[in-house]
């Protein structure tokens, strides 16, 4: 049986080299969408999903 915290502590984490890299930060969504601005190519995802195709994967980083 599941818990009945209606995912309201979700973990993020940043991911490297378009998310299909290493995880470089886990944390809360807002701390890792600061984090990712610090490292080119990389994505924010929620912590335990599979890794995505890199051609599909958003880009992110300094324009």
């Amino acid at each position: 049986m599941g818990c009945s915290c209606g995912h309201r502590h979700r973990q993020w984490e940043v991911v490297a080299d378009g998310g299909s890299g290493k995880v470089l930060f886990t944390g809360s969504k807002a701390t890792a969408d600061i984090v990712s601005r610090r490292y080119h190519n990389s994505v924010v995802r929620e912590k335990g999903t599979p890794r995505q195709n890199p051609a599909a994967a958003p880009r992110r980083g300094p324009a």
